[in-house]
């Protein structure tokens, strides 16, 4: 059944149906095979019950909140503040790209719109300052994924949606990480700016330059504050910090004169655009994921990897392959859904605890955006660099390798995703 069932989801893919329609029609497929009797029953139920979570609503408002910071200027804000931190450093305007995609990861929780806001701004600007193109694309499409290990992010809600995991330890648990795979991508800038004998540009700034441009940023910069610390003090949901970070941001653009009436109804259309597609994505792969359960996948699952229990180490390691090769050939929704509630047990069953599973799974679909031959965030910085997207692809295994290296980084040493968890909780 599993076999038929992803052999029909890769032929309409590729015969380019799409996404949602393709999964639906898995679905059809695999009640054939369990019982056809329930496909009017039970494929509407499962279709609208995997979107009527509550705390699914957080992802609309983030998303918003991070067109309104677009909108309203704010990216550029941080962008210059950042260009005054680091931009006086060998390679600075690469350490600004990594440096920006930090600061912008605290509002928005994307990936793909990291790459986008980003990448048009900052691959010319690298440019000038003697990158190759491909490698200024790379590390824009690279540093992309801090977006969505740094809270708020898009897949640990929907985590916490499937397994009931506090989504502010979560968000708690991505921070470090999140840092983490900023000082990598860092590194890896420093040694092409050295091993390229690319200049320094400009010198160090003023103290008053950096009091002047932390002031100008400090608006966007308490955006993440009020959304991890309104949900870990227990002040607002998950929801409601989404909401009032979207309401903060859009008062901040009109104080500054930048948000107008037009720029937020453009950013409420983008907002509603994207988030049609998720959902729809979320309430198809729901009912492949209830039917998954329904013949007993997940069991099986546990049973195959039972031997392996007891080297907690060795069933992330595993997980972390089988979600690594699934994104690379599944949009990253989809898989989180389809392949968390199947990880689940086994983790609870090697006493994985499952906010360091959140993380590295969040990680590993992450990931998948910059991979071939369907990494979103490969795409959109090939669209803003104006590069083919296979010359793009074959300069990108190095982000892809240094972002695997965090992953088993983070395996070895939990500590690293639950310290900060477990000293404010």
């Amino acid at each position: 059944m599993i076999l038929t069932m992803l052999a029909v989801f890769l032929i309409h893919v590729l015969l380019g149906l799409p996404l949602f329609l393709s999964l639906l029609v898995t679905a059809l497929t695999g009640f054939l095979f369990v019982d056809p009797s329930m496909i009017m029953r039970m494929m509407p139920q499962q279709f609208f019950g995997g979107i009527n979570v509550f705390s699914l609503m957080a992802i609309p408002l983030f998303i918003l909140a991070g067109n309104l910071m677009n909108a309203s200027g704010l990216t550029e804000r941080l962008m210059g503040f950042a260009r005054l931190i680091v931009g006086h450093l060998r390679g600075g305007m690469g350490h600004v790209n990594v440096v920006s995609s930090v600061f912008f990861a605290g509002v928005n929780g994307s990936a793909v719109a990291d790459t986008s806001a980003l990448g048009s701004l900052l691959v010319p600007a690298m440019e000038k300052e003697g990158y190759s193109r491909a490698f200024a694309a790379g590390l824009t499409a690279g540093s992309s994924l801090i977006g969505p290990i740094i809270p708020p992010s898009i897949f640990m809600i929907l985590y916490a949606s499937l397994t009931n995991t506090s989504v502010g330890d979560l968000f708690l648990a991505g921070v470090v990480p999140g840092i983490i795979l900023g000082l990598a991508f860092m590194g890896m800038n420093a040694w092409y700016a050295w091993h390229h004998r690319l200049p320094k540009s400009g010198s160090l700034p003023s103290f008053k330059e950096l009091g002047s441009a932390f002031i100008a940023a400090t608006p966007a910069l308490v955006a993440p504050f009020i959304i991890v610390a309104g949900i870990v003090l227990g002040f607002v949901t998950p929801t409601e910090s989404g909401a009032l970070t979207a309401l903060y941001v859009a008062l901040c653009g009109v104080v500054l004169g930048r948000l107008r009436l037009r720029h937020c109804w453009q950013a409420v259309r983008d907002t509603a655009r994207l988030t049609s597609a998720i959902f729809l994505i979320m309430a198809a792969s729901s009912i492949i994921s209830w039917l998954l359960s329904y013949a007993q996948v997940p069991t099986q699952f546990v049973e195959l990897l039972s031997p392996y229990v007891d080297n907690a180490i060795l069933i992330l390691l595993l997980l972390s392959a089988i979600t690594f090769v699934t994104g690379m050939f599944m949009e990253e929704v989809s898989a989180l859904m389809l392949l968390t509630p199947i990880f689940a047990p086994v983790a609870m069953m090697a006493g994985i605890d499952p906010v360091h599973l959140g993380v590295i799974i969040t990680l590993n679909i992450t990931i998948a955006l910059i991979t071939p031959p369907l990494g979103a965030c490969v795409f959109v910085a090939a669209a803003v660099s104006k590069l083919e997207i296979v010359s793009l692809f074959k300069t990108i295994w190095p982000f892809v390798l240094l972002a695997v290296f965090v992953l088993v980084l983070l395996i070895v040493f939990p500590n690293l995703t639950l310290w900060l968890p477990n000293a404010l909780g």
